[in-house]
């Protein structure tokens, strides 16, 4: 009975989702529902070979190993720079400083040289040809939404750069979308270094599940991308399949590039942490002393949550705001606020704060549901956050300033798609967790 339960929860909440896509959709009578069918059908035959068929799960299994082994490559890198600086090895601030940082530099040099050697390439074109034939969808938006999985927002623009200007609204659309729901490789190590710290079995289990969240949010956010903006000139459809090769003049040239790239990138998630964590605590802060101490709002919020929250704050509004998604996606009763917190710092502020709370909550003792955790690890998965809508007009427009109209324009409803695709992803996650 449990089982089918959870099963129809995820049924409700993939329909909930899709019906809110359909409400903010600018062309609701030219949405293609046969896209839509085979895009959930292949979304849901991914997830089922990806985590219950013991041949493709056991590939995964091995591909997160792989993951894992390549992390602690980085880690001797960091050794030699860092050791015998701290301490107390095993506090969040020196995970994250002298583990997490330097992960996010070596794995950006590392996709850079296998962009060099064309093997990113052939990977990015499998993943490409199967979205192409099941869904029908250009060969331009395949390779986009394909390339996202593995590279970041910006980057992935470049391999479809001289298509870039004669793109349609519908497939600008689709390239925003998979830029927000899906992550990059660089951001993907430092994820599994929150949630994993240095335990190698927990480094093995979230790398397989944050690739797998990655790989699925690919068809939802096509799926979510052509019923919010569906495409109305079918001509424009072109399936092939090319890319732009690596502009790198030789291997120690893609090292270099990768590295620097991999620094302002390690530089950047740093300062962000840093700035985010402090103005939230700030913002807490004020809520807290001013409504919540003046309303007594503090107190019922202690007595409410049975002691989770300890004030009525910033961080329990968004809990508050979130948790019907949070429950749409399968949370256990006693996670929705934790877990809707998680999804709405995601939202408002960024997944590297979201997922950073996730981590300090997993090792901080509080009481929190294994399925809690699994769904918040693929709900948090993308780029889906307000600052990513400035991150892609800048760097998409500097590609083809003539599409900084549509860029502007559909920056808002990108958010939406790739919130929508993320989330599309943690029900499935949710609904296949129970299952045998």
């Amino acid at each position: 009975m449990e089982l089918l339960i959870n099963i129809g929860r995820g049924i409700l909440g993939i329909v909930l989702l899709l019906g809110i896509a359909y409400l903010f959709s600018s062309n609701k009578k030219a949405i293609s529902w046969k896209l839509v069918i085979y895009g959930m059908v292949l979304q849901l035959v991914l997830a089922l070979m990806i985590l219950k068929v013991p041949f493709m799960s056991t590939i995964f299994d091995w591909l997160a190993k792989m993951f894992e082994r390549t992390l602690s490559f980085s880690s001797k890198g960091a050794e030699f720079l860092f050791a015998g600086l701290v301490t107390e090895v095993d506090t969040f601030g020196y995970i994250f400083a002298f583990q997490v940082l330097p992960t996010i530099i070596f794995f950006s040099a590392l996709s850079s040289v296998l962009y060099y050697f064309g093997i990113l390439q052939k990977v990015v074109k499998s993943l490409a040809w199967v979205m192409t034939k099941t869904m029908g969808i250009s060969g331009v938006e395949s390779l986009a939404t394909a390339a996202n999985v593995f590279i970041g927002q910006t980057e992935a623009p470049l391999l479809i750069k001289p298509y870039l200007s004669n793109m349609t609204r519908s497939e600008i659309m689709c390239l925003m979308t998979g830029g927000m729901a899906t992550i990059a490789g660089g951001v993907f190590a430092a994820y599994v270094g929150y949630l994993g710290g240095d335990d190698p079995v927990m480094r093995v289990y979230f790398a397989k599940h944050l690739l797998t969240a990655s790989i699925l949010s690919a068809p939802a956010a096509i799926v979510a991308a052509k019923i919010l903006v569906p495409e109305t000139d079918s001509k424009s459809i072109d399936q092939q399949l090319k890319m732009e090769n690596s502009e790198n003049l030789n291997l120690l040239d893609a090292i270099a590039t990768g590295s620097t790239d991999g620094l302002k990138l390690a530089v950047n998630v740093g300062v962000m942490l840093l700035v985010f964590t402090a103005l939230v605590a700030f913002v807490n802060q004020i809520i807290a002393k001013f409504l919540g101490g003046w309303t007594g709002l503090n107190e019922w919020v202690v007595t409410f949550t049975n002691g989770s929250f300890q004030q009525f704050d910033f961080t329990f509004i968004l809990g508050m705001l979130f948790a019907p998604i949070a429950w749409i996606l399968g949370t256990p009763a006693d996670d929705l606020l934790t877990i809707g917190q998680l999804l709405g710092k995601k939202t408002v502020i960024n997944e590297f704060v979201a997922y950073a709370d996730l981590g300090t909550l997993k090792t901080s003792g509080v009481p929190i549901d294994p399925k809690s955790v699994l769904i918040a690890t693929y709900a948090l998965c993308g780029f889906s956050n307000f600052a990513s809508i400035g991150i892609q007009i800048g760097g998409i427009s500097a590609l083809a300033p003539s599409q900084r109209k549509n860029l502007t324009e559909l920056g808002l409803k990108a958010l939406v798609g790739g919130t929508l695709a993320c989330f599309l992803t943690a029900a499935i996650a949710g609904m296949l967790y129970t299952v045998a």
